[in-house]
């Protein structure tokens, strides 16, 4: 029989509360998505919703706790016994894991599959080319990665003395690198059973589940991990005896099938479409059983400074001046569904100071002179044609992207949108600077939440001219400014969280001047949780229901 502890109910009673609170077993939970997962490699991912369910499967050095709100924001050590020991002024960072690890198999876990699990995901990029590279930026090694240098135990300057032992050095100081240790690519991997790019169809379980089956597009199946122990894991329980994510399905079904009851949350965390949307908010008992909190995102499109015409910096104003906000914010269905957006750091992130660069009128719809302006400036007073690339199966960001065509047309910017699947989107199409390049793309659609709740894990990734990569790139913009590097590396090594936020407030306003990346909205998520959904809280470090937490009746 299920013993549950009493909870909070209604409207937004998971933001800041727990809604059917429970410790006991359950059945099956059921998870929904439009597409599938970009991959289930810990080391080859870079969508938040895939980061927050792979908690489920893998273990990484250091997690967020599962509480709700800005609690979920708190460090907690996972495989590692305590948070990181700092040494040699910020540049050494020693972990120890917990005793009595263990994979699905009952194999033990050391702390050279960590390593291995660092040197894969950040130095193999010629196989695995989507998730952050930020150990090797720090770690200042020219190791060429374990497929091109299969003979290297991986990096040196990453030490394993004993089973238990890892030792990381920096070539410079990083205040954050709990915060980087929370990520995916510190989930351990062991070497023998890794099979490079197929490795995401069955990653190696370290947590309470493990990949029973997993059709790609269609179905993952999650079962219990037997040998998973509760007493190493300070965040996860078993709620439920299975878990089944169903793959691939339109929109509209991801809305019918959570209001039937044949699936008890949306995997995304983006919430439901306006139709459904309409249809809650007018029903006081459907409306109990959502939640709209801040994301923690932004909504933003890049223009990329090295496709024509955006190698101009004016026709990047003019087109930041003839967004349509209000019209982008409509597709997500109005306030709802998020707040107007003028900076790109967000408010959930420290170092967030409201300013606007770029006004586009009280109403938000654009301010067409100076539009026109900036294009006399560019040379280009009729306009000029592009391209956007969205992702349909995401359809309000589709359907935000034809109302920035229809804005920017007003100007004479003749923009043709595109789709793409999300799934391989920043593999192949968007994050793909090639790609862009040879079907001039200049406008790219997605939204942007901090890899770990910090302004450096916000900015590094998307404004860092060394971050540039051929693929799964983030830096879509691909803006090089060696104020704003600096900039990141000074805020890296400062322990003074007053410093810090000055800094991510100053990369803000130089990264708008430069006009490669236009914010429009501070989204909010309507979830939607079915009552039959249990222990359902929004995590502070994600933005949306905390995977690990949930169950089902």
């Amino acid at each position: 029989m299920e013993t549950e502890q009493s909870g909070t109910t209604g409207f937004d009673a998971a933001v800041d509360g727990v809604v059917a609170p429970t410790d006991e077993l359950g059945g099956t939970l059921r998870l929904v998505r439009t597409d599938d997962f970009d991959s289930l490699d810990p080391g080859n991912t870079y969508y938040a919703y895939t980061w927050n369910f792979l908690r489920l499967i893998g273990r990484t050095l250091v997690t967020f706790d599962t509480a709700p709100g800005k609690a979920g924001q708190r460090l907690v050590p996972d495989l590692a016994e305590s948070l990181g020991e700092s040494s040699d002024g910020g540049r050494t960072w020693t972990y120890r894991l917990r005793p009595g690890l263990l994979y699905e198999d009952g194999t033990p876990v050391v702390a050279a599959d960590v390593k291995y699990a660092i040197a894969r995901s950040n130095y193999g990029t010629d196989v695995l080319g989507v998730g952050p590279t930020y150990f090797r930026h720090l770690l200042g090694t020219d190791y060429g990665g374990p497929w091109r240098e299969p003979e290297v135990d991986g990096p040196v300057t990453v030490e394993t003395p004993d089973d238990r032992t890892l030792v990381l050095r920096l070539a410079e100081p990083f205040a954050g690198m709990d915060l980087l240790a929370t990520m995916p690519s510190t989930t351990p991997v062991p070497r023998d059973r890794d099979t490079g790019i197929g490795y995401r169809l069955g990653p190696v379980a370290t947590g309470p589940y493990r990949v029973e089956s997993y059709e790609r597009g269609k179905l993952v199946v999650l079962e219990r991990n037997p040998h998973w122990d509760p007493e190493t894991d300070p965040v996860r329980r078993q709620r439920a005896e299975r878990i089944e994510v169903h793959l691939g399905k339109d929109p509209h079904e991801v809305d019918r099938m959570l209001l039937s009851g044949e699936a008890h949350i949306d995997l995304a965390g983006f919430g439901v479409q306006p139709a459904a949307q309409e249809r809650i908010l007018a029903d006081p008992e459907l409306r109990a059983n959502t939640d709209n909190p801040l994301t923690g995102f932004t909504w933003i499109y890049c223009l990329s400074s090295r496709i024509a015409p955006f190698d101009n910096v004016h026709c990047r104003r003019a087109v930041q001046f003839a967004t349509d906000k209000a019209a982008m914010q409509e597709a997500y269905g109005g306030p709802v569904g998020g707040d107007i957006a003028t900076t790109i750091l967000p408010p959930t992130i420290d170092g967030y100071q409201p300013f606007d660069r770029y006004p586009v009128g009280e109403d938000a719809t654009g301010d067409l002179e100076a539009a026109r302006a900036e294009l006399a400036l560019a040379g280009m007073p009729d306009g000029f044609r592009t391209k956007i690339a969205a992702r349909k199966d995401r359809l309000k960001e589709y359907r935000a992207a034809e109302a920035l065509s229809a804005g920017l047309a007003r100007v004479g910017i003749e923009a043709e949108v595109l789709d793409f699947p999300s799934g391989d989107y920043f593999d192949r199409y968007g994050g793909s600077p090639e790609y862009l390049r040879e079907h001039g793309i200049g406008i790219i659609m997605f939204g942007w939440g901090a890899d770990f709740p910090d302004g450096y894990g916000f900015f590094q990734q998307i404004v860092d001219g060394r971050a540039i990569k051929e693929r799964g790139n983030q830096n879509m913009g691909e803006l090089d400014d060696p104020e704003i590097n600096g900039l990141l590396d000074k805020g890296a090594v400062s322990g003074d969280p007053e410093e810090r936020a000055a800094i991510w407030h100053r990369i803000d306003r130089l990264t708008m001047d430069h006009a490669v990346i236009v914010p429009y909205l501070y989204p909010r998520s309507l979830l939607y949780r079915h009552p039959d959904a249990r222990n359902v809280l929004v995590t502070g470090s994600f933005g949306m229901y905390d995977y690990v937490a949930l169950g089902a009746k």
